[in-house]
């Protein structure tokens, strides 16, 4: 294994391992992964979605913009979306109005006619999104390691980084083992501010925020396949049907620490019973449940850029919780910038605007 490269990349997530992937077609390129396999914390605990109406802005764009890649690859399963507004939640409707694209109001009928399990009365008004799809999340991982590996990239697991110095090029230390590079790629996750504490500079204000996740018995003798995934738009509870059962999220941003998540009993109670508030049915088993983190920094948007102390350290962190979906398009874009090009014309195209996920708008 070398010890000497051109770059860095702190983190194997979804976010690394696609950054990296392209970075190794022009340069020597590492990842560094605290864990014993890569994805360990996030993106194996991902909800598994495509929603181009799902985030801000500049997930938007950059979602939208990764379609081709998703479709090309075969990456996606068709899934619609459905978006109840229940009284109280008309502000958060009208701003999802005026964001989309390519979605339409139904009425009430037909939403149950689409998910038979809805109450009468629970929704005011219902909007479906026919361009949703499930995402194979481990396949869209494993692809990017594997191109990245074909490319010549070396992967360190079992490598948390414990030290990071410049003097001329970067020194990385991690685990028992040092390695030099001229630029550091930080896509640490929920660690991301961690690891820039590590080089002296302030902290961004990344906030890991745990969501939570139950599985659940389908209703019996329903035929759940087909059904769309099924929310708010006030973003209280979500459903969606996967391998014949129900997944059920309270849809939960509760602020933590970094750390090894797992779903808190009672916001997943408080969710399901919101979810029964809308639906004709009554979850009596889980049977299993889990946890994850997204990330966030005070806006809300991802923070993609060199740093401005110009010293070849290199921001990818806050995705929240659109890491998945926004990868194709955020992993081109960062490892042009990392290289010093142009941002890719398709994903300006979507109406990104690089300033709003610099890193100098903190500044």
């Amino acid at each position: 294994m070398s010890r000497d490269f051109d770059i860095i990349v702190i983190g194997a997530g979804i976010a690394g391992a696609s950054v990296a992937a392209h970075l190794a077609s022009t340069h020597r390129t590492a990842i560094c992964e605290m864990e014993a396999r890569p994805g360990y914390h996030t993106t194996s605990r991902s909800a598994a979605v495509y929603e181009a109406n799902y985030g801000p802005p500049p997930i938007l764009s950059l979602t939208r913009a990764a379609r081709h890649y998703f479709e090309e690859g075969g990456y996606l399963t068709p899934r619609e979306t459905i978006f109840l507004m229940p009284d109280n939640q008309e502000t958060a409707f009208e701003k999802m109005m005026s964001i989309q694209k390519g979605m339409e109001e139904i009425s009430i009928a037909t939403a149950q006619e689409k998910f038979p399990l809805l109450r009468d009365g629970y929704a005011r008004r219902a909007v479906l999104d026919p361009g949703g799809a499930d995402i194979d999340v481990d396949l869209l991982h494993q692809s990017y390691l594997r191109l990245f590996r074909q490319r010549g990239g070396e992967i360190h697991c079992d490598r948390p980084v414990s030290g990071l110095e410049k003097t001329g090029n970067w020194t990385v230390r991690a685990a028992d083992e040092v390695f030099t590079c001229r630029i550091i790629v930080d896509a640490a996750g929920a660690w991301g501010d961690a690891v820039a504490q590590m080089t002296g500079r302030k902290p961004i204000g990344l906030q890991p925020k745990r969501r939570s996740m139950a599985v659940v018995p389908s209703p019996p003798g329903a035929q759940i396949t087909s059904w769309p995934m099924v929310g708010d738009v006030g973003e209280t509870w979500y459903c969606k049907p996967q391998s014949g059962k129900l997944l059920i999220s309270p849809a939960d941003v509760t602020p933590v620490e970094p750390h090894d998540a797992y779903a808190d009993e009672m916001t997943l109670a408080e969710g399901i019973s919101r979810f029964e508030q809308a639906a004709a049915y009554e979850v009596t088993r889980v049977e299993r449940s889990w946890g994850g983190l997204r990330s966030f920094v005070p806006d809300g948007n991802p923070v993609v850029g060199y740093d401005r102390q110009q010293d070849g350290f290199f921001w990818l962190i806050g995705q929240g919780g659109y890491g998945i979906q926004s990868a194709p398009a955020l992993s081109r874009l960062a490892a042009a910038l990392v290289r010093g090009e142009a941002a890719p014309a398709d994903i300006i195209d979507e109406g990104l605007r690089l300033e709003d996920i610099s890193p100098l708008r903190f500044s």
